[in-house]
């Protein structure tokens, strides 16, 4: 099913000239998606946007398809009590008439918002970034057939040890608390391997980028992205705005400084060489197909048997919970926390009543 609604948009002509066609910035977490959406909006052209608008993600899973107007009704009252509606900077009434009146898909609800924003100022394009984006292409294919896709990928040993400090994930429901470095292995693994999965469908219009060449080869990346995207992404402009995470650190241009923050090879200086070895054991072959050379020897790399039953149960659990999410009535009971609503509401506590 997934395969198919790739496929079927691929087919599609795009006619959006290639210099105004929306831009999806998606990664695992703690990848650079946001670095490299700053990076994106530094260059100008783009609309500023921070707020966040997790439509096929959340939203569509909580209140249904759309095109239904009671659920589309739903969907547009709860984003306008967002934050990420706040941060629009848009009139609630008039956004709320153009929803209801054109968004009977998530892709006309996202180009609707993002283009009152990028009319308000003055540019013709749009990127949006979210990492989940990256689970979702299929559906934003089948709604966006014009979206280009930017897939920032990161050493996952490196990415394994932020989230694990950040607190590393449950894998699964009946886990007491969150696990650590082989949980969030695996995790990353999951989720580079869903998003190259889907952009092999798509080839023209999805570029996998790599976080260690986009922070000590910036103007390398740049090119690469500026004919990919057809956008002109002046190194020099991007320096001079230095929005968000430029403007936070300087690690996105490490070249410019001996005295910038590294971000690279964390691993290399924060895991036990058992850590290590644990790590390439159980996502090395990933690591190596990304580009990521191993640190261990092959005879030291061996799975034991937690590591075998993890390798195999937690991806199709992933699979799983997501495929019920996005297909099943499940997706009613998805968390909306993250949108900040500014005012609870019975209808956002409780799943939508289906129309009779």
């Amino acid at each position: 099913m997934t395969e198919s609604l790739v496929s079927d948009a691929s087919q599609a002509e795009p006619s959006t000239a290639r210099s105004r066609r929306p831009v999806f910035v998606a990664g695992c977490h703690r990848s650079g998606t946001n670095l490299l959406y700053d990076t994106l909006l530094s260059a100008g052209g783009f609309a500023i946007y921070r707020g966040y608008l997790p439509v096929h993600k959340m939203l569509i899973p909580r209140f249904g398809d759309p095109s239904n107007p009671a659920n589309r009704k739903h969907l547009v009252d709860v984003f306008l009590r967002s934050k990420g509606f706040a941060r629009t900077g848009l009139d609630a009434a008039e956004l709320s008439a153009k929803l209801m009146d054109q968004s009977a898909t998530g892709g006309n609800f996202l180009r609707t918002v993002m283009g009152e924003i990028a009319a308000r100022q003055g540019v013709d394009r749009w990127a949006v970034y979210d990492p989940d984006s990256l689970l979702h292409i299929p559906r934003i294919r089948r709604d966006l057939p014009d979206a280009l896709f930017i897939h920032i990928v990161r050493d996952g040993r490196d990415v394994a040890l932020s989230l694990a400090k950040m607190g590393g994930f449950r894998p699964f429901p009946w886990n007491r608390k969150p696990r650590g470095l082989l949980e969030t292995a695996l995790y990353w693994q999951w989720m580079t391997q869903t998003g190259r999965r889907h952009g092999t469908l798509i080839p023209g219009d999805y570029i996998e980028i790599h976080y260690e060449d986009l922070v000590q080869r910036p103007r390398d990346v740049l090119a690469s992205l500026s004919r990919f995207l057809d956008h002109d992404l002046d190194y020099e402009r991007i320096r001079g705005a230095s929005l968000g995470r430029l403007s936070e650190s300087n690690s996105s241009f490490l070249e410019e400084g001996a005295n910038s923050i590294q971000p690279v090879d964390r691993w290399k200086q924060r895991l036990t060489e058992k850590e290590v070895r644990s790590l390439e054991s159980l996502i090395g072959t990933t690591l190596e197909a990304f580009g990521y050379p191993l640190a261990s020897a092959a005879e030291q790399r061996r799975k034991t048997l937690r590591m075998r039953f993890l390798s195999t149960a937690y991806p199709q659990f992933l699979d799983a919970k997501l495929w019920l999410k996005l297909n099943t009535p499940l997706g009613r009971f998805a968390d909306l926390s993250a949108l900040e609503l500014s005012t609870p509401a019975d209808d956002v506590n409780s799943p939508p009543q289906e129309e009779s």
